[in-house]
Formats: C-alpha cells, structure tokens, sequence
C-alpha cells in the first residue's frame, strides 16, 4: 500500500523536523486515492429500499446482535442525496422500477448497490409479469446476496465483500 522510506534515501537534508525526528526519520508516502477509497470503506451511508418480507431480516441485521456499525454504515439515510448504498431489500414489480430507478439517479457519485435476497436478485420464486426478474435489469449491481431470506451473516459477508471492492478503487464511476 504505501511506502516508507528513510530520509536519507529521499534526498533531504540531514536536519530533522521535530515532527519527523519523532517518527525516527521515516516518510509515509501514499497515493491520494488509496486514502480516499479508504474513507469511503469506512463510511458507507446505506438507503434501504425495502419492498417486502426480507426486511424483517434487514432490521435483525441492523439491531445490536449483528451490528453494523463496526463497519461504518450503522445509519439509515432516508433521502438518496445522502447515501451511496443502495441496499435493495425485496420483490421489486414493474410498477416499482421506475422507482427505484429514480432512486439510483438521485444518488450522488459514487454509489453502490446491493441486492438483498433472492427476489432482488433473480425475481425469486415469483415467475410471473409484475415481477422484474432480478434488479440488474434496472440498474447495475455490485454485490448479491442469495437467499430467501438471507441470514444477518450473509449480509455481512456482502459488506465486507463491498468495502474490499471499495478498497481496490473498483466499483468507480460508472
């Protein structure tokens, strides 16, 4: 990730700041980026876009036994404005889409979906013309989690899976 070196190596002079005389002589150096898409790993505001029975499951992810907040997106935002997590949660119909759709748009750059459960993902056990067969007809996805529900676990599995994507730089603008 970064790199450290001494300053002898760097070409400075022989007289230490205070600052570095503490640090032994050693220069962090690290690219812009990298610490942004760190902060960002750490920081995920989440939407819930919660349309049927899996958000009963997304609320015990959310309660203190499986808490999220040791991975930064503890907090609900109720306005796309301020969130870069689109969390997915349920059976999305046609006449939903537009919706969400509208949803996706208004958040800002960048942003992330998940797709929680097997009817966000695949149309689940509904076959039949209301159902949008998984929503990545509609807009792209980063993470899926199966399962109909999907257990607190899963979830977070898909977060870290999310922050280690975050982390690389992928999953940028799209």
């Amino acid at each position: 990730m970064g790199l450290m070196y001494r300053q002898s190596e760097l070409g400075i002079g022989t007289e230490l700041t205070p600052d570095l005389r503490e640090l032994g002589g050693n220069v962090v150096m690290t690219k812009v980026e990298e610490v942004v898409n760190w902060g960002r790993k750490f920081s995920l505001f989440q939407y819930p876009f919660v349309t049927a029975c899996c958000g009963m499951e997304f609320m015990s992810v959310n309660a203190p036994q499986h808490d999220l907040a040791r991975y930064g997106c503890e907090v609900p935002r109720f306005t796309p404005r301020q969130a870069d997590l689109l969390m997915v949660v349920g059976t999305v119909t046609h006449k939903n889409a537009p919706i969400l759709r509208r949803v996706y748009d208004q958040m800002a750059e960048p942003k992330w979906v998940v797709a929680f459960g097997a009817c966000a993902s695949t149309g689940g056990f509904y076959d039949n013309y209301a159902t949008v067969p998984g929503i990545d007809h509609i807009i792209p996805v980063d993470v899926y989690i199966p399962g109909c529900p999907p257990r607190p676990e899963q979830v977070i599995d898909a977060i870290a899976l999310l922050m280690e994507q975050i982390s690389a730089g992928r999953a940028e603008l799209r």
